[in-house]
């Protein structure tokens, strides 16, 4: 199976990255004073949980795909003919 391109998985995750850090610094900006860590920190640690999860989605997907697309069809019927005789 083909292996995941870091560097287009860095290029695909780019923009979902940088909106996830976007939205920690308005989750830390808007907690109330005094209460930065507890008015913040769940809304971080969920958000990073999201990007987490649709960074893992991606890889597999990525990596899928690449295995798709170096898959040839040509391949498989001759391996059916090779198996049929």
């Amino acid at each position: 199976m083909p292996k995941l391109s870091g560097e287009a998985f860095m290029v695909a995750m780019r923009e979902k990255m940088d909106a996830t850090i976007r939205q920690v610094a308005e989750a830390i900006n808007n907690a109330p004073e005094g209460y930065l860590i507890s008015g913040s920190e769940e809304k971080v640690r969920d958000l990073f949980a999201d990007l987490r999860q649709q960074a893992f989605e991606l890889g597999l997907q990525m990596r899928v795909d690449a295995a798709e697309a170096a898959f040839s069809p040509s391949e498989e019927r001759q391996d059916r003919q090779e198996l049929s005789e």
